[in-house]
């Protein structure tokens, strides 16, 4: 004989999610970005260009006369750069480079139809930039303080602005890149870009001390505004409005770019 529950003290009915439903949004960007980042820094050649270069550049601009002149002492100027360095490392090269053989061997247009879709991957993407880059300014920033290096602390919150707009802009450009381009040209335009930039792109040396011919191009390239804004927030404690205008149109042109022309397979 089957007995019925007492009106009023029924246990509310509770649905039980379906083993094969996926998991909320926000949970999958998340998790697929810690599995990028993961993989980046379990790479040896990305782990090459986000750490060891930066810091074998850091300490090669302190013991070296390069940058005499620029400012009160070598780190102060030194210690900007390679930041910016770090980012275009993180955001341009090694997400472009990634982003790039994912698409020849059919990751992306395989994921493109998971649960995660595309908008989940761009996300899980920046999800993994923001994490590897946090490790390398922990890493870079660390041993600059252990050589001297004495930000104005009025200058972290413009520089993480700085920071946050520019891994933006650099990451749209990588994508672009890697969306349009082969993965072995991919492979060579952004280490030949990132070496460019770096050596003459307003990233190290201040534009404004590069010869007048070249300093009104290199004023508006992504790295020189990223390199200046940094230097401008750390040794003066403010936010560089120009810096910070050049690197949002960067960060839009960039992105309509990548949503135009990108190819996921």
């Amino acid at each position: 004989m089957s007995t019925r529950p007492t009106p009023g003290t029924e246990s509310p009915a509770v649905e039980p999610r379906s083993p094969g439903a996926a998991a909320a949004l926000g949970t999958r960007v998340v998790r697929h970005g810690s599995y990028e980042a993961l993989a980046m820094l379990r790479n040896g050649e990305q782990l090459v260009l986000a750490i060891v270069l930066p810091l074998l550049a850091l300490v090669a601009l302190v013991i070296t006369p390069l940058l005499d002149g620029y400012g009160a002492s070598r780190i102060d100027i030194a210690a900007p750069g390679v930041l910016a360095l770090c980012t275009m490392s993180t955001a341009f090269t090694g997400q472009g480079i990634a982003t790039g053989f994912d698409r020849r061997y059919g990751v992306l247009r395989f994921l493109s139809t998971t649960p995660l879709g595309r908008s989940g991957l761009i996300f899980g993407k920046a999800v993994a930039v923001a994490v590897v880059l946090a490790v390398q300014l922990v890493v870079i920033g660390g041993t600059a303080l252990l050589m001297g290096w004495s930000p104005l602390p009025a200058g972290i919150l413009p520089a993480a602005v700085l920071l946050l707009v520019g891994s933006a802009a650099f990451t749209a450009l990588g994508l672009l890149v890697a969306g349009t381009l082969r993965p072995e040209a991919t492979l060579a335009v952004t280490n030949l870009v990132w070496i460019l930039l770096a050596a003459a792109g307003g990233v190290i040396i201040p534009a404004r001390s590069l010869p007048e011919i070249v300093q009104g191009f290199v004023a508006v390239l992504p790295s020189a505004a990223l390199g200046d804004g940094l230097r401008t927030a750390f040794l003066d404690g403010a936010l560089d409005p120009l810096a910070c205008l050049v690197l949002l149109a960067w960060a839009a042109l960039a992105s309509l770019a990548a949503i135009r022309w990108f190819k996921w397979s």
